[in-house]
């Protein structure tokens, strides 16, 4: 099925739209028939390319890990915090509310922010420091290359190839969402195979699509943050009230709420998205009107982001993410807890490289005649693929002293 923009009254399969739904802009990544996928595939008779991938990232057993994967808290700390899978679904929610407004093709944005947490480790920002250390010698690892290495490698379901077998849009990014890549780093290794069927242009900026999914990412982790840090007492309201994005809203948010603190959290995260995807859309219009791109290809060419917040708003969020870096992320109950976890990684990581045989029999047969470099490598797949509570589990089975992440 061959993807065009129809302009009018139809959308890109020249079907009638639904009231309030409009076609693709012709900077919209459906707007051109997408470059394929690198193992040819019949196309869908009831989905686009784009739906394709999205769905396969749903029934991935990658992502139904994220469910134990931590966000900024394990998940025995409580069951309301974010795990790495509800902060997926809700960087998707915004992503789509965010390409929808942009007329951008809303599936390809949706699939870029169900995916490109992937490839993250056990235990979250720590457990991904802690394979970077022990991996030094052996090419290091980062999330975001993991996370290539996941759809294209590590998945292993299909009969026809190894990986989910992505559109070359999802590839593109999945790869550059943050912008474009070093020619010699992480992610652009992990490419390879991509690069060697058909180049990324790496250092290029991705799809308008890929820069949704992004700061949709920045959009949804900052506000649940919030929420989280004042669920688990390390931030307070009036710490919001000193910040230059949270503190205008605090009086008409207590004058509502004024005795139910749940609620006063919660409709300040929530006026707090809406005021930065406002913010985006318009800075963003704003951008496109400047630049009249006509193709996809117009975007990527740019020379700079196309999708982004306006000068104030992009600064107040710098500050509010430096307020909960060091609040946070850095709190000493926070860091008590990752310090351990990063014990635990490595600890599995170096007992697996001296003891393949102790890894599930599928992967020690995999590590059999591999060269240090390359089973080190398996090693790291593996451990970088265990929810927080089958690393913690493999710890006790492995080792006498298992530290308690509490």
């Amino acid at each position: 099925m061959t993807k065009t923009a129809v302009k009018g009254g139809s959308n890109d399969y020249g079907e009638a739209l639904a009231p309030g739904e409009r076609a693709p802009a012709s900077y919209a990544a459906s707007a051109v028939p997408s470059r394929g996928r690198l193992t040819p595939e019949p196309e869908c008779t009831t989905r686009s390319p784009f739906q394709r991938d999205r769905d396969r990232i749903l029934h991935s057993t990658a992502f139904r890990r994220l469910t134990h994967k931590t966000q900024v808290f394990l998940y025995h700390e409580g069951d309301h915090y974010r795990t790495r899978l509800t902060h997926s679904l809700e960087v998707a929610q915004i992503a789509r509310t965010v390409a929808r407004q942009l007329r951008l093709d809303e599936d390809l944005a949706e699939a870029i922010a169900l995916a490109h947490d992937l490839g993250h480790s056990p235990f979250g920002h720590a457990g991904e420091r802690a394979l970077d250390k022990v991996m030094h010698d052996f090419g290091g690892f980062d999330h975001n290359a993991q996370s290539l290495r996941v759809v294209t490698v590590l998945e292993r379901k299909y009969a026809q190839f190894d990986g989910l077998n992505f559109t070359w849009e999802t590839l593109e990014g999945l790869a550059k969402h943050n912008g474009p890549v070093a020619p010699n780093g992480a992610v652009a290794k992990a490419a390879g195979r991509i690069e060697r069927w058909k180049p990324l242009d790496l250092a290029s900026w991705p799809s308008a699509e890929a820069q949704v999914a992004a700061l949709a990412d920045d959009i949804a982790y900052v506000t649940h943050d919030i929420d989280d840090g004042l669920r688990a007492h390390l931030i307070t309201v009036a710490d919001l009230e000193q910040q230059p994005l949270s503190g205008p809203l605090m009086g008409s948010v207590r004058a509502l709420h004024a005795e139910d603190e749940a609620r006063s959290i919660y409709e300040l995260t929530r006026r707090l998205i809406t005021i930065m995807v406002a913010d985006l859309v318009t800075e963003t219009r704003r951008r496109l009107a400047d630049l009249t791109p006509a193709s996809p290809d117009d975007i990527r060419s740019a020379g700079g982001p196309i999708v982004g917040f306006s000068g104030q708003l992009a600064d107040s969020v710098v500050q509010l993410k430096s307020f909960l870096f060091a609040r946070v992320y850095r709190h000493e109950h926070v860091m008590h807890i990752m310090r351990n976890a990063e014990r635990i990684v490595a600890d599995l990581f170096q007992h697996y490289l001296a003891h393949p045989a102790a890894m599930a029999p599928a992967w020690h047969e995999a590590s059999q005649g591999l060269d240090a470099r390359r089973r080190a490598r398996l090693v790291a797949d593996f451990v970088a693929g265990m929810t927080d509570r089958y690393a913690i589990a493999e710890h006790h089975r492995l080792f006498d002293d298992t530290p308690d992440l509490r």
